[in-house]
């Protein structure tokens, strides 16, 4: 290869060497005007022209060493090796550059905790009040109204003297005779320990007697109009005790 040919390789390569140089200038300027280029771009471009150079420099290796006496002798074709291989290493740290850049690219995100909501502060007097409310409210569950106790019967008589004062039918006494057996066996004071009835005729509840629960006359009363108000008579209230056994 003559001389004349080397440095036509030479200058070959010098001028791809400086269209890639040009090519990242113009990718800088770009950049710092605002518009995006896609890193696979700028990597291709970069990697294109350092390809070409290698091949280049790869082609001109066996001439520039067999040019070596010639070339250091020619000021010229040596100012035009350094520039190339300046580009070259130029090139390739731009390459390395972009893509460390690329690499080193991070993303954080700020998670915010909302803060929860104070609770209402409880004053003194609030809590004072619900306390006392809360004793009152306790001490009326507590409280149970005593019943009130019926005087019981201590006065003789008869049953017949009684049925008698109650204004009972002497036509009815053997029908009232019948129930008041079963129910009390004429004991003035009979109590139901589980229902509360009272006296002869065990009246439910004993309020309802007009006066006295355990006066044997008052209660006698107070069954004659019971047994005529729903039985309609003391003989049907007798026929329905005798079926049922309770009245």
């Amino acid at each position: 290869m003559t001389r004349r040919e080397a440095r036509s390789i030479e200058r070959s390569a010098i001028a791809e060497a400086r269209r890639t140089t040009r090519e990242v200038a113009v990718h800088r300027r770009r950049r710092d005007e605002g518009q995006r280029w896609s890193a696979r771009r700028i990597a291709g471009a970069v990697v294109g022209g350092v390809a070409a150079a290698g091949f280049l420099a790869a082609s001109l290796a066996p001439v520039v060493g067999s040019q070596v006496a010639s070339a250091s002798q020619d000021p010229a074709q040596t100012t035009y090796a350094t520039a190339a291989d300046e580009a070259q290493l130029f090139a390739a740290s731009e390459k390395g550059g972009s893509l460390a850049a690329l690499a080193t690219v991070s993303y954080e995100a700020e998670l915010r905790t909302p803060e929860p909501e104070p609770e209402p502060e409880v004053t003194a007097e609030v809590a004072s009040a619900t306390e006392s409310v809360a004793t009152e409210e306790a001490a009326a569950e507590e409280t149970v109204a005593a019943p009130i106790a019926l005087p019981t019967y201590s006065g003789g008589g008869s049953k017949e003297d009684w049925m008698t004062a109650a204004g009972i039918a002497s036509s009815d006494w053997a029908y009232v005779d019948y129930i008041v057996s079963a129910e009390s066996g004429w004991n003035p004071n009979a109590t139901n320990a589980s229902s509360g009835a009272c006296g002869l005729v065990q009246a439910l509840p004993c309020s309802k007697v007009p006066g006295n629960g355990y006066d044997p006359v008052d209660n006698l009363a107070w069954g004659s109009g019971y047994a005529v108000g729903r039985y309609g008579s003391w003989a049907a209230a007798y026929q329905f005790w005798v079926t049922n056994h309770w009245w």
